[in-house]
Order: structure tokens, then C-alpha cells, then sequence
């Protein structure tokens, strides 16, 4: 099999895992912000980009997110769908071209922090924005949930995504990643 050909086989790979991990693990860790949910689809999506780059890692989101929103959370819509662009494009672009520049373990480690830090900074934005127009609620009843709820949820989302991958990415590229293919 060819480089693009592995390349291409592994991405569609990493979208399919996504989707079902969001599949089969999904739980709101606020009761008062139920429509939040923990999921941990971003993990695929932040090991793609660590194999192969910001740019595959954005391909990935894109992908994922669409697959997912009309599949698996298509309760959530087209809301759904651009708040996980976002959120998740954030952390991709952050992390991956931190990793893309200083490619250790340190650098994944500064990517997965700063790019967890941006994610909830970030949301708290987009919900600022983008909830009440979805919601059909006033900006003040979103505003109100943003320090409490919204900026804790999101960090803890990115957090444990962030863990998670940076605790089993070496082992899992040694699977993907093919005769020094991986992307510097």
C-alpha cells in the first residue's frame, strides 16, 4: 500500500473510531447544562493530528463532526455541528502546530495544555455568540452559565481528551505511522 493510500485508510479509520467512541460514551457532567456532554471523539482526531499534522487534523474535525451531527448527535443539529468545529478545530491547531515545531513529548505536552487553555477560552465566546441564537434564549441566560458551568465543562472535556491521548499517542503512532511517514 502506498503512503496516501495508508494516509487516507488511516484517517477514514480514526473518523469511523471517533464516531463510535462518541457513540458509546456520552454523559452530561453538569445537571444544570445537560445539552453539555462529555465525549471522548477528540481523542482520534488530536492522535491524527499528532500523526500527521494541523492541516489533517482540521480534515479530520471537519469529517467527524459532520459524520457525527447527522448521525449519532443529530439531536443537536447544526448547533451541535459548528460548536464541535470549533471547539475541536481550536485544540487541533493549537496543539498540532505547537507538536508540528517542537516534535517531543514535552511539545505535545506544552500543544494539549495551551490548546486546552484556548478551547475554553474560546467557547466561552462561541456560547457567548452562537447558544442564545440556537437556544432561543437571551444572551444574559447564557452569559450567567459561562464562568460557572460553560468554561469548567470545556476544560474538563479538553482536559481528559488531552490526558488521554497524550498518555497512549506514542504507542498507538507506532501502529500508524509507517517506515518514517510521520509528518515533522
Amino acid at each position: 500500500m502506498n503512503a496516501k493510500t495508508r494516509k487516507l485508510t488511516t484517517m477514514a479509520l480514526l473518523v469511523a473510531i471517533s464516531i463510535v467512541l462518541v457513540y458509546l460514551i456520552h454523559f452530561p457532567i453538569f445537571p444544570a447544562a445537560a445539552f453539555l456532554e462529555y465525549d471522548p471523539a477528540d481523542i482520534p482526531i488530536l492522535i491524527g493530528t499528532f500523526a500527521f499534522g494541523p492541516a489533517a487534523g482540521l480534515l479530520l474535525t471537519v469529517v467527524t463532526c459532520v459524520i457525527q451531527g447527522v448521525t449519532v448527535s443529530a439531536g443537536s443539529g447544526a448547533y451541535g455541528i459548528i460548536m464541535h468545529l470549533i471547539a475541536t478545530s481550536t485544540i487541533v491547531l493549537v496543539a498540532g502546530n505547537i507538536y508540528r515545531v517542537k516534535h517531543t513529548r514535552a511539545g505535545a505536552a506544552i500543544g494539549l495544555i495551551l490548546g486546552t487553555i484556548c478551547w475554553g477560552i474560546v467557547m466561552c465566546i462561541a456560547n457567548h455568540f452562537i447558544t442564545p441564537l440556537f437556544m432561543g434564549v437571551p444572551t444574559e441566560v447564557v452569559d450567567a452559565m459561562l464562568l460557572p458551568i460553560i468554561l469548567p465543562f470545556n476544560l474538563i472535556k479538553a482536559g481528559v481528551n488531552s490526558i488521554i491521548t497524550f498518555a497512549i499517542y506514542k504507542t498507538v503512532s507506532r501502529h500508524l505511522i509507517h517506515r518514517g511517514e510521520e509528518q515533522k
